[in-house]
């Protein structure tokens, strides 16, 4: 019986061993091989982007141009400038020409609107006048049918001046007025609401002071109850035209024929002022105007000045030093106050 042992030898390379070939010896490894050719191109590609991408980097970026503003191609060119825009000429100037180029159109409006007329009258404190006595030597109220009492005292209308319908005021005018307290800027329309020339207005203003006085001479009579008496009353009154005059009409009628009811003057023998309109039932209206007819009748000498109630602020405003205001609202009141103030009795009211 045969041994059996171990078969052949195996080299170390893990391959049968070849009995007809030489046995040559496998050459050794390199510890750093060579890449492959493509890849090498690859790494030299990656490396020359990594230094353009840094070089990029490190270089300031260029803005692009901003595109010109759209202009409308319905207008030509040199009718269209963007917002802010001055214009080649003011661009180029200084401030101060330029202010003075802008300013060139307001002074020539100023310059026109000094010259230039405006709807405004100027109107300023006017005379009085006494309706207890005589204007240019008529006596102002006469009284024919009844006995008429002596009387002592003043009952004094008022008025104001302004400018005709057709005076041309001026913006240097008003500007005067405006600082005076001895004028006032009025709107023409409210001198003047009936509008037309001179003449016109002449004529309105006399048509209103005769429908006054015969209103006033109603209003009297009735206060008193001898509107049957067959009493005559004839008023003149010479350049003054309105209605304003017509409570001073009245009471100077009461104190003709009646007094203050106690054989005494209705006055106190005192200077009195005022204004008003009358209506026949006997109620008193605002007339305008009352801060220039309270100086006009200071300058008189009254000390007491009849104001409708509804103007009593007005009044106030400009009140001279020594007037005292009373205000009415009908011809019994006006009466009645006065009275009081005579008599020292009852309350007297004021503004």
């Amino acid at each position: 019986m045969a041994a059996t042992g171990p078969g052949p030898a195996t080299p170390r390379s893990g391959h049968p061993a070849d009995p007809g070939t030489r046995r040559t010896r496998a050459p050794a490894r390199n510890p750093h091989p060579s890449p492959h050719p493509s890849l090498t191109r690859a790494l030299t590609l990656t490396r020359a982007l990594t230094r353009t991408r840094a070089l990029t980097r490190t270089l300031p970026r260029a803005r692009a141009p901003k595109a010109p503003r759209p202009e409308p191609a319905h207008l030509p060119r040199e009718r269209f400038a963007p917002a802010g825009y001055i214009g080649p000429v003011l661009s180029r100037l200084t401030r101060p020409r330029a202010v003075a180029v802008c300013a060139v159109p307001l002074v020539a409006l100023l310059v026109t609107a000094a010259v230039a007329p405006l709807p405004f009258s100027v109107a300023q404190p006017g005379m009085t006048a006494n309706v207890l006595g005589e204007d240019r030597g008529t006596p102002v109220i006469t009284i024919s049918g009844a006995p008429v009492r002596p009387t002592t005292g003043q009952l004094r209308m008022t008025t104001i001046e302004a400018t005709g319908p057709d005076a041309s005021v001026r913006l240097g005018d008003l500007i005067d007025g405006w600082f005076r307290t001895d004028q006032a800027i009025m709107p023409r329309d409210s001198v003047y609401p009936g509008g037309g020339d001179t003449e016109e207005i002449e004529k309105h203003n006399t048509e209103q002071m005769e429908q006054s006085q015969d209103t006033a001479t109603e209003a009297a009579l009735r206060y008193l109850g001898r509107t049957d008496d067959g009493i005559e009353v004839d008023l003149e009154l010479a350049d003054v035209g309105g209605p304003s005059a017509g409570l001073l009409f009245s009471l100077g009628i009461v104190d003709k024929l009646d007094g203050d009811g106690s054989d005494g003057d209705l006055t106190g023998g005192r200077t009195i002022a005022g204004t008003g309109t009358i209506d026949a039932d006997g109620k008193v209206g605002a007339v305008g105007g009352v801060a220039l007819k309270t100086q006009a009748a200071r300058r008189d000498g009254a000390t007491v000045f009849l104001v409708p109630k509804a103007e009593c602020s007005d009044a106030r405003s400009e009140l001279p030093k020594g007037l005292r205001l009373i205000p009415v609202t009908t011809l019994k009141g006006a009466v009645d106050a006065l009275v009081a103030l005579e008599s020292g009795k009852g309350s007297v009211p004021a503004c």
